[in-house]
């Protein structure tokens, strides 16, 4: 699906939080995806085309991202985001979704899930920030650049000069110089849409802090409902240490999969593998 017929589908809904963005696919049970920081819902765009008939996906932009209009004066923190997606669901009278996040997206479904756990039928997370890992190591470069104010700049480099995108992601990707100059267009050109825009990215990113989901950590020990974790091994940002955490910490995990190899964004560049386990996952939960 390229980003033009992505996009073409889109629609978007008023909440409290703002007026949400997403893109919807299929019929059946609800699984909502939540992508993680730079990118948007477009990033999820193989796991609709491909889980349409077993779901009804719907893919999200988190608030500073893709094409949803944060209300004014919006708190822009990951608990925030995971107050949003209760609020889109309402939006929508969704009463319960397979939960499905990656990055630090993956991160705000496990502060959705401690908070709002009769929402969620079965969670699947991939690599993703948790515990006191947020934000990882590898990624603070990023975050203090941030901070201070360079963002524009890095935001304007990259629009420019796509290479610079490979560069900058070359650690979150196996194949970085596979992503087309459209698809880094699709997950940049909105951040660049206004200045309210890049302030509010600023503002997100801001946030980051571990704090978030090590409050939440005690209810994501009780959470029972069929888990999967599903991993990439060669990730800078979320070595497999932490799935072997997550697996641990959450009562609920029926597996644990690694993607020998695989980086952050697996489930974009080894879409069909992930797809798979995906799918069994939601086969075995709804056999019981």
């Amino acid at each position: 699906m390229s980003a033009r017929e992505y996009f073409a589908v889109r629609r978007s809904i008023a909440t409290p939080a703002g007026r949400i963005s997403y893109v919807e696919q299929g019929s059946g049970p609800v699984a909502l995806f939540v992508h993680g920081v730079l990118l948007n819902g477009y990033v999820w765009r193989h796991q609709l085309s491909a889980l349409a008939d077993a779901r009804h996906c719907i893919a999200l932009d988190l608030l500073a991202h893709g094409h949803t209009e944060a209300a004014e004066g919006q708190d822009m923190s990951v608990t925030a985001n995971a107050h949003m997606l209760a609020q889109f669901l309402d939006a929508l009278k969704i009463d319960q979704v397979d939960l499905v996040g990656n990055d630090s997206g993956g991160g705000i479904c496990q502060i959705f899930v401690a908070l709002y756990p009769a929402r969620v039928r079965t969670l699947t997370l991939t690599n993703c920030d948790c515990h006191d890992n947020w934000p990882p190591a590898a990624f603070k470069g990023f975050v203090a650049m941030v901070g201070a104010g360079g963002w524009p700049d890095t935001l304007k480099a990259m629009l420019a000069d796509k290479s610079v995108y490979r560069t900058a992601l070359a650690p979150a990707y196996e194949h970085p110089q596979a992503i087309s100059d459209d698809e880094i267009d699709a997950y940049l050109q909105p951040l660049a849409s206004a200045p309210k825009r890049l302030r509010e990215f600023e503002r997100f990113v801001g946030a980051f802090d571990h704090r978030h989901t090590l409050a939440i950590e005690p209810q994501l020990r009780q959470f029972k409902a069929p888990t999967l974790i599903a991993w990439g091994t060669d990730d800078v940002y979320f070595d497999v240490q932490w799935s072997k955490w997550l697996e641990q910490t959450i009562p609920g995990t029926r597996k644990r999969v690694e993607f020998e190899g695989a980086r952050i964004f697996f489930h974009e560049e080894r879409s069909q593998a992930f797809n798979q386990e995906l799918r069994a996952h939601w086969m075995a939960a709804s056999a019981k």
